[in-house]
């Protein structure tokens, strides 16, 4: 049975009801219905509520190349689900775009003209190496999963992120 989630008066996300109980309250004038920026439906209370008491929701992340499934659990329910298809590959061609780019001006430069020893090199620098860096694809990926959880977090009363971790 699919969950509407309820934002009170305060922006404070309360526990999903049921979409006959959602349409009730929008048409006795209870609540508004509203769109987030995923896309999900959900309605604000425009009155004050009776009670502010929430139960465990989690989301879970399964974290993959290509796509990444998420999905947001109560106890009893499967409240919303996604299958995210990641940037990876868009972001890895526009960096070896950007690396043939830099390459063919860094070839104009050079005066090929001149001896070997006369032309205007850069010094070769060796100190500008990190190795705990993070790819730009992974990044990016690891980016986008963050701001869908932060989505959701504005909608639904999260209090656990579980996140499958496989080597």
């Amino acid at each position: 049975m699919q969950r509407v989630p309820v934002i009170s008066t305060d922006n404070i996300p309360l526990m999903p009801t049921k979409p006959s109980r959602a349409r009730r309250w929008i048409k006795e004038g209870k609540a508004v219905g509203q769109f987030n920026d995923l896309g999900i439906f959900y309605i604000q209370l425009t009155e004050s509520q009776s009670s502010d008491r929430t139960q465990p929701i989690s989301v879970g992340i399964d974290p993959g190349k290509l796509f990444s499934g998420i999905g947001v659990q109560s106890s009893l329910y499967t409240l919303w689900t996604a299958h995210l298809e990641l940037p990876f590959k868009r972001v890895r061609e526009r960096m070896d775009n950007r690396r043939l780019m830099r390459r063919a001006r860094r070839g104009r430069r050079i005066n090929r003209k001149l001896s070997f020893k006369l032309r205007a090199h850069r010094q070769k620098r060796f100190s500008n190496r990190k190795q705990s860096k993070l790819a730009p694809s992974i990044k990016a990926n690891r980016q986008l999963e963050i701001r869908v959880v932060s989505e959701l977090s504005k909608i639904y009363p999260i209090t656990g992120i579980y996140f499958e971790y496989v080597k």
